[in-house]
């Protein structure tokens, strides 16, 4: 069955009217469309009259839309409006209904502006948002592009806002490693926000998406992107924060991942680092995993038993299998002077006749030489 003929015209049509009418996240406007309908919503705000009869300023606002235009200038710009019940609707953004809002900000989308040749819904399937600081670190920015290139390699999708720094380090990791990306942006997704990243966002509209809860022409203000980063938030599996400043954005995205209970990642950096420092704060108080590379990130947002990790050793020495007693009578030879067994017994505080079985067994091993009877630590490629 079709998803997209569950959604009635009047529906979509009255989804578009209300993005232009109210800020995005609106918690009132959100909780209103949830337990009416954004169709009656729509009429109710239309017919609203003030104390004197005339129509009050939200119906004369809502009188001058035309959401029909609206989604017609869209179409002709290849961008279309995505709404609950459509075939690409990515269901776990229904999720940010449950947290209380932050910053005045909650609520599922009322509908979401594409543009982009894949499916939403597939592109967010296995998908994990990577953010942080816009005056990244080239620290910062190299494993934000290792990360970006590690997932999208591995068939997972990268999304951040396109803004300066982290979120431009990883889209291009990304993109680097020809894998999909998305770009949530606080305007609409005809605009280039910032203008210097023009170039990148029609890139990635070419081969991966760009999505905005406002609708086309929008421009961005500081509460957009409050509600921007819940979006991100609520579209990835997880988060990954690379770089955050203790009054980072990211750390704003940061809290809608744990309120909506989904996997949670710091990337470590120096801990005289002022860029680092908000990410620290997540892991020492907020129960953010650390991680420092794509392929931790893979092992925490994978299903059980996929990409999981080899835990890092050192290499392995010859006389690592030792046993105890082998290990004490190693550590009671001369590095150069060689002595005999029995000096070595005293040393070592074991039966003279248990030593020498014991540098049979250190000769045989190419870890002790043997000289008229003596013995002495073998050096490096010395035959025994």
């Amino acid at each position: 069955m079709n998803r997209s003929a569950r959604v009635s015209t009047s529906d979509r049509l009255a989804r578009a009217a209300l993005c232009r009418l109210g800020e995005p996240g609106d918690p009132r406007l959100t909780a209103l469309v949830d337990e009416l309908g954004a169709a009656e919503v729509y009429a109710h705000l239309s017919a609203e009259t003030d104390v004197t009869g005339l129509a009050s300023d939200v119906a004369q606002r809502l009188a001058a839309l035309d959401p029909v235009a609206d989604l017609e200038r869209a179409t002709r710009r290849g961008i279309r409006f995505v709404v609950p019940g459509d075939e690409e609707w990515p269901d776990q953004v229904g999720a940010l209904d449950r947290p209380d809002p932050v910053n005045g900000r909650g609520g599922c989308p009322l509908g979401l502006w594409v543009r982009g040749p894949l499916r939403l819904a597939d592109a967010t399937r296995r998908s994990v948002a990577v953010v942080g600081s816009r005056s990244a670190t080239s620290y910062g920015g190299d494993v934000a592009a290792e990360i970006g290139a590690t997932l999208a390699g591995a068939g997972h999708t990268v999304i951040s806002g396109a803004a300066f720094g982290i979120d431009q380090s990883a889209h291009r990791g990304a993109l680097a490693a020809r894998g999909p990306t998305i770009a949530v942006l606080a305007c609409g997704v005809d605009r280039a926000y910032p203008s210097a990243h023009r170039q990148l966002l029609d890139y990635i509209a070419d081969t991966g998406l760009v999505v905005s809860e406002l609708a086309p022409g929008c421009a961005p203000t500081r509460l957009r992107f409050l509600s921007r980063n819940r979006l991100i938030a609520g579209l990835g599996v997880g988060t990954v924060v690379v770089e955050a400043a203790v009054r980072s954005g990211a750390l704003n995205t940061a809290s809608w991942t744990e309120r909506l209970n989904r996997p949670l990642m710091g990337v470590p950096g120096p801990v005289t680092s002022a860029p680092s420092a908000g990410v620290h704060q997540l892991i020492r108080t907020r129960n953010a995993m650390l991680v420092t590379s794509g392929a931790e990130v893979l092992e925490a947002v994978a299903p059980p038993g996929d990409h999981l990790l080899v835990e890092p050793r050192g290499a392995e020495r010859p006389h690592d299998r030792l046993s105890l007693l082998d290990q004490q009578v190693l550590d009671a030879v001369p590095v150069s002077r060689p002595v005999t067994p029995d000096n070595i017994a005293r040393t070592a505080g074991i039966a003279p006749a248990r030593v020498r079985e014991s540098l049979g067994r250190l000769v045989d091993c190419n870890l002790v030489a043997c000289s008229l009877g003596r013995y002495h630590l073998a050096d490096r490629g010395e035959p025994a």
